[in-house]
């Protein structure tokens, strides 16, 4: 990882939208709706760039230009100085996205939160119109 950090504007950008199953190919997704996932976070996509052994850097602070509300993006880096692959399984971009989009469901964070989801939506916290008590 040495001396890499001034190289970082040449690393490829993966922003979430890329492979949110969510998104349509006109509002920014790139791969397929079914091998996309749901809802990836910057987070999720930097764990997975670390566990597929490929250097990555997470820019929460940008923006993607054609949706403001969404926030993060990541950089990841495919190639060494000397032109060769980091992981010789992933060689182009298309192949990054594919491949975290797999991963990213199995998130161990991602597991925890839908479990966490569904003791919640089991519990009945509903919205009703002027606050007040909860019926039970």
């Amino acid at each position: 990882m040495d001396g890499q950090a001034p190289n970082i504007k040449k690393w490829v950008v993966l922003y979430p939208i890329y492979i949110n199953s969510k998104k349509t190919i006109a509002e920014g997704r790139r791969i397929s709706a079914a091998k996309a996932c749901e809802n990836p976070t910057c987070v999720e996509i930097g764990d997975c760039c670390n566990h597929l052994k490929v250097p990555s850097a997470i820019e929460i602070d940008k923006l993607y230009p054609r949706d403001f509300q969404q926030v993060g993006r990541v950089r990841v880096c495919l190639k060494r100085e000397d032109g060769t692959l980091f992981n010789p399984a992933i060689s182009s971009r298309k192949e990054l996205m594919l491949r975290v989009a797999e991963l990213v469901p199995r998130h161990p964070g991602r597991t925890k939160k839908q479990e966490a989801a569904a003791a919640s939506s089991t519990s009945g916290t509903s919205k009703s119109g002027k606050g007040g008590r909860k019926k039970r």
